[in-house]
């Protein structure tokens, strides 16, 4: 294979570490770099599939996407998905720039997830830590308003966490509403220059609130973010759908593996119960293949999901069992 219109420092990476990265996926085949000219050896199948990923890599390249070793795995996995698109499609799509950083969907989950934004006038975005749910949701928003098709961006979430009540933090009501709100404000620092936050927030065209502070109003022309969502009730779930008003989008994000209210009665779930046959709302769902911090955090999720699983299955065997030995002793009455 011969590299055009590429350095070839930016195909092999420091130290060739792409190519490793590229032999790691597969195995059984070996790459040469001589100049601008790559060689495979390994069986005809795998050769194959090798340089596929590498025509792949060269596209992203092609496109000024900064290549790494994540991009490299990404697209293996890509590539081995029936019916994904092509890792360039799903890696090479830009939602917004900012100070020299530019966000992009980066598994196909997260692609379905985008596109289900753009399609839709509500979406849930529903998975575990790490898989990007208000990230991109924030990008998207922050990109609708640069394209002016928004007038404001309403950012909300409620002020419950891990047990804590607010009439129990010290300070004033700003102050304890901050700790809910502060990811968001992260996050939105992140894709906007601060200086810019500050006066897009003093003349009310970013808002940041606590879910009780959207009763009573209707949201137009809005791109409106809900967080945390898992941590609603049915009833403030659906008060805030109910705020949706015309020419807006709304996403609701949440992770329903973490509900911290006390019953555990979740809007969350309730609303996916509810509101799946609903035409123009969509149920976004993220996996742990969705995750893109340390490659340790999927690996957690997976733990916790399946230790849960085993627990929900010993429950039901207790209840089954309780059920027959109940049946026997009323039987020999």
């Amino acid at each position: 294979m011969v590299v055009e219109s590429v350095p070839m420092v930016q195909l092999l990476g420091p130290g060739d570490r792409l190519l490793k990265t590229v032999e790691r996926e597969h195995p059984s085949v070996s790459v040469l770099a001589r100049g601008n000219e790559l060689t495979f050896r390994g069986t005809e199948q795998e050769v194959a599939a090798a340089q596929q990923l590498v025509d792949e890599l060269l596209e992203l390249a092609r496109r000024g996407i900064p290549v790494e070793p994540e991009q490299v795995s990404r697209s293996a996995k890509l590539l081995a998905t029936p019916g994904a698109p092509a890792p360039a499609q799903v890696l090479g799509e830009a939602i917004v720039s900012s100070r020299g950083k530019t966000i992009r969907p980066k598994t196909l989950g997260q692609k379905r997830y985008v596109d289900a934004i753009d399609e839709h006038t509500i979406t849930f975005g529903i998975g575990p830590a790490g898989t990007g749910k208000t990230y991109l949701a924030m990008a998207k928003a922050v990109q609708a308003l640069q394209r002016k098709e928004i007038t404001r961006l309403i950012l909300t979430r409620p002020a419950v966490e891990a047990g804590e009540r607010l009439g129990f933090l010290p300070g004033t009501l700003n102050d304890k509403i901050d700790p809910y709100l502060r990811p968001l404000f992260d996050a939105l620092q992140e894709m906007l220059d601060p200086d810019l936050v500050v006066k897009l927030m003093a003349t009310n065209v970013v808002e940041v609130a606590p879910l009780a502070y959207m009763r009573g109003r209707t949201l137009n022309d809005a791109f409106v973010i809900l967080d945390e969502a898992q941590n609603t009730t049915p009833e403030q779930m659906k008060m805030f759908l109910t705020r949706l008003g015309f020419g807006s989008k709304m996403v609701v994000t949440g992770d329903i593996t973490q509900i911290d209210l006390p019953d555990g009665a979740s809007g969350l779930k309730h609303a996916s119960s509810v509101l799946g046959k609903v035409e123009d709302v969509h149920f976004a769902q993220l996996t742990s293949e969705d995750v893109v911090r340390h490659t340790l955090v999927g690996e957690i999720v997976n733990a916790y999901t399946a230790w849960d699983a085993q627990q929900q299955r010993a429950s039901s065997e207790r209840s089954r069992r309780g059920g027959t030995h109940g049946n026997q002793r009323r039987n020999q009455r």
